[in-house]
């Protein structure tokens, strides 16, 4: 049984959809931030060494246990237990666009949504400088855009663990990014993926959940 280490409004709700999706038993333990400065709970420092969710604990064939900590190695892993479900699709450029985007979510659009949400935090002069920081979220979200006007999902004409790995960025865009404006085909991707029964059954199985 694979247990998750679930944080709430965070990343890891992300690897309960996929969970879901792939139809994976598991196990969530649900832990709350610190209503004050928003940070996980120092209990989470028992699991791993960075204290930060998502984390998986699960078990190879010999009972050994395995603690994965980061999403995308976590999807990584998951999908492979699952012989590729939801993994890398055929052909090269699908391939391609799965690779890319699996990786574009945290490694290039969640930072300056990440800064943004710090600066926000900041009296007055944070307020100024989200406003410098907005034209390069705009740039992400305006990719995000174009790619999207021409295909149903990320990696193209199939739903896969690209579309679960983008979808806490644009969620997190919606929420405070400046998505909603002038952005149809990622809007209308957004209400799409929230729709499906699995993403439905993760936010049961997750608790309360912000950007939905």
């Amino acid at each position: 049984m694979i247990v998750v280490h679930h944080l709430e409004n965070s990343r890891s709700q992300r690897v309960l959809w996929l969970l879901e999706e792939l139809s994976l038993p598991y196990e969530v333990k649900r832990y709350e931030r610190d209503p004050k400065t928003m940070l996980a709970p120092p209990e989470l420092r028992r699991i791993h060494p960075l204290g930060k969710s998502p984390v998986i604990v699960d078990r190879d064939h010999f009972g050994t246990e395995r603690i994965l900590a980061e999403t995308g190695a976590i999807v990584e892993y998951l999908t492979g237990k699952a012989d590729g479900r939801l993994g890398k699709p055929y052909g090269e450029d699908a391939a391609l666009l799965y690779r890319h985007f699996l990786h574009y979510a945290e490694g290039s659009l969640m930072p300056p949504l990440l800064v943004n949400l710090v600066l926000g935090r900041i009296p007055l002069l944070g307020k100024a400088a989200q406003k410098k920081l907005q034209p390069m979220i705009d740039v992400h979200l305006d990719f995000v855009e174009h790619e999207l006007a021409f295909r149903p999902w990320f990696a193209g004409n199939t739903f896969t663990a690209a579309d679960i790995m983008m979808s806490f960025p644009l969620e997190a865009a919606r929420d405070r990014g400046g998505l909603e404006r002038g952005r149809p085909a990622t809007i209308a991707w957004l209400d799409k993926v929230h729709q499906r029964p699995a993403y439905q059954a993760a936010l049961e199985r997750g608790g309360p959940y912000r950007f939905v």
